[in-house]
């Protein structure tokens, strides 16, 4: 799955306004097209510099491998979210790079949902054998990029990812249920919606038919936002 990386630009998601965003945020310029660029730029230098530490990190035991980045739209409706990456994301050094990002390319075009409002991350960011091998302090910084995404919707994708979404302090965050399909409140801005691990739902027709099940519940989800 490719769209604008942290480094990149584009317009905002399709379904949120620079005027939605400002309410949250700092006073706001003189026009909508300044807002947007205003936020998303601050988006993408947060990314950025998200980027820079991850790469410099030495808590885990990567070795000289580069940590896997989140892409997509720095200031996305939608996360995606996995537990580990991988081996043609460690390659790449890209979430949802290869089968699992092909897959759900067709799945957001059957869905109707908008690419460019998609970001994808991993919960272990470092390409080390033992994913419980990973820092602590590395997996929270899952809460820096879901302050910095500000999604609506995160999809946690496997037991494993729901479970550290679970446990790193997200603010104002519930505690969420492994319900296959079920749309949950995870804090009074971001919704929650859990599915199977992706990258295990590839290799037979019955685990695909359970994603998707699952998964198709994101469309309905994405149809009812509010067009502003």
């Amino acid at each position: 799955m490719h769209g604008p990386g942290a480094a990149g630009g584009g317009g905002g998601p399709s379904k949120r306004t620079a005027a939605a965003r400002a309410a949250r945020r700092d006073p706001v310029p003189t026009t909508d097209d300044e807002i947007q660029e205003k936020y998303l730029e601050r988006a993408i230098r947060e990314l950025n510099s998200l980027t820079r530490r991850l790469q410099d990190c030495s808590h885990c035991p990567r070795g000289n491998l580069m940590p896997v980045l989140g892409s997509g739209h720095p200031q996305a409706d939608i996360m995606l979210l996995k537990h580990a990456p991988t081996a043609a994301e460690i390659e790449e050094g890209v979430a949802f790079y290869g089968r699992a990002g092909n897959a759900l390319m067709k799945s957001f075009k059957r869905l109707g949902i908008d690419p460019l409002s998609i970001y994808g991350t991993l919960c272990v960011k470092c390409p080390i054998a033992d994913p419980t091998m990973a820092s602590g302090e590395c997996v929270e910084r899952i809460v820096e990029e879901v302050a910095i995404v500000q999604p609506r919707m995160i999809v946690a994708m496997g037991e494993a990812a729901l479970d550290t979404l679970g446990e790193v302090a997200i603010p104002l965050a519930r505690p969420l249920e492994a319900k296959p399909g079920e749309v949950q409140s995870l804090t009074p801005t971001i919704d929650a919606l859990f599915t199977p691990d992706i990258d295990d739902s590839l290799d037979s027709d019955e685990s695909k038919r359970a994603f998707w099940s699952a998964f198709r519940a994101l469309g309905d989800w994405y149809a009812d936002l509010p067009p502003y």
